[in-house]
């Protein structure tokens, strides 16, 4: 059965969306941080020890994340090889669903008393989700046409925010009203949250699971000497990347102003409620607010860019997060916090839904092994997140002040913006003499 552009296969791609973005939602963006915060200052104090050594508890979360992605950026390219080579990439995407789900069951046991089981999970549970984003992200030009990417792209990022928000909701439920199911123990509502994390995520996996494709095997294409060796691979996309000039200079520019999108969506929640006191609650609410209005953000930005080119679309969105940057330096009040947030909502998933086509879009016609290509996006965006993760936190560390990371974040957008300009220029030219 053809699976390009079919209906079934793309509901189902956009699934995975659905089910794994719950862990974004839950785990990353409100109720983990927010209880994180709250188990780790309860002595009236940031800091904490992990395994004998101290950190400022924030700093602490950055460098687990910073460290899980490492990890990915690191073994992503020997996998996405091999899955190239087998065609077997939906098992690799199977592997890393149950690591995540298992890890985000296990933050169920995380209490005051078990600060190092907590950040091991919260730092496995990440590898789990990068792992199967990047898999998941390989079938995009195996089951859409390159005027289909930007829609189907955007499709599973809807999916995403609507499933997640729709956990997120039952999770608030437990939060709010723990009596409604007898619940005593304050901490309790949070650990429960992350259990369903856990099941919400295996369980609605399966779909695609049982309906997307094995893989596209190349046994005629890659030197089976090589396959273990997927570095090897990442240079043969890099070398291949210095013949496309659009690649050339996307790339950078994806790098630096993924350094500022990733870390700002990772950090929000801890900054609202370690510099402004919002309170599990109000983080939930505002949230869910961000994911409601990602859903046309997302299209919105999908249709600029039909209409006025991905890439020039992209500069005007960074241009906002640049805004974003400055204005969080300067916010005082939960209002403030409202309104920004609500600004996040209408570009985080866009840009993120945009710069996964447009690099599809980039790619040279009939690239059979899109696994390797999407290996070096992903390591790419991987490396992006660990230095804009570790920077995040080392500065809070070095100043005691959160909110000058913020500024530090606007500056990554800024050299992308740079380079998305010149891409801009250089995309024009090409398309010019490609015309004459």
């Amino acid at each position: 059965m053809p699976i390009l552009n079919n209906k079934r296969t793309i509901r189902a791609w956009a699934m995975y969306d659905w089910a794994n973005s719950a862990y974004n939602l839950v785990i990353t963006s409100t109720i983990f941080p927010a209880y994180y915060v709250a188990v780790t200052s309860a002595q009236d104090t940031d800091k904490v020890r992990f395994f004998g050594k101290e950190f400022v508890n924030t700093a602490l979360s950055n460098y687990a994340l910073a460290a899980a992605y490492l990890i990915v950026a690191l073994i992503t390219p020997i996998l996405t090889a091999t899955a190239d080579f087998r065609g077997n990439k939906r098992n690799f995407l199977m592997f890393f669903t149950c690591l995540g789900s298992l890890a985000c069951a296990g933050l169920f046991y995380f209490t005051a008393d078990t600060l190092e089981l907590g950040i091991i999970c919260f730092a496995v549970a990440a590898i789990g989700y990068c792992g199967g984003v990047v898999f998941s992200n390989s079938y995009l030009p195996e089951i859409a046409t390159k005027d289909q990417q930007d829609r189907i792209s955007a499709k599973g990022y809807a999916y995403g925010y609507i499933g997640s928000v729709l956990l997120q909701i039952l999770c608030f439920v437990f939060v709010l009203k723990p009596d409604w199911f007898g619940i005593s123990d304050p901490g309790l509502p949070a650990r429960l949250s992350f259990l369903l994390v856990g099941v919400w995520w295996i369980g609605f996996a399966l779909i695609p699971f049982i309906i997307l494709p094995k893989g596209s095997p190349n046994y005629q294409r890659l030197d089976r000497r090589k396959i273990h060796s997927g570095f090897q691979e990442l240079l043969k996309v890099w070398k291949q990347v210095r013949k496309h000039p659009s690649l050339l200079y996307y790339l950078p520019a994806f790098f630096f102003y993924s350094m500022g999108v990733q870390t700002v969506m990772l950090v929000a929640a801890a900054f609202g409620e370690k510099e402004l006191n919002l309170g599990m609650e109000k983080l939930i609410g505002t949230i869910l607010v961000i994911q409601l209005v990602a859903i046309p953000g997302a299209y919105l930005i999908s249709g600029a860019g039909r209409r006025y080119g991905n890439v020039p679309v992209l500069a005007g969105v960074v241009l906002i997060w640049i805004g974003v940057c400055i204005s969080a330096y300067f916010i005082s009040n939960e209002y403030q916090f409202y309104a920004l947030a609500a600004v996040v909502g209408l570009i985080m998933g866009g840009i993120q839904s945009l710069s996964r086509s447009t690099f599809s879009k980039f790619l040279p016609e009939n690239t059979p092994d899109s696994a390797s290509y999407f290996s070096f996006y992903d390591v790419t965006e991987k490396l992006a997140i660990v230095a804009g993760l570790f920077s995040f936190g080392y500065v809070e560390e070095l100043t005691g002040n959160m909110r000058i990371s913020t500024l530090i974040l606007g500056s990554y957008f800024i050299f992308g913006l740079v380079l998305l300009v010149v891409l801009a220029n250089v995309s024009g030219k090409a398309s010019r003499l490609a015309a004459g």
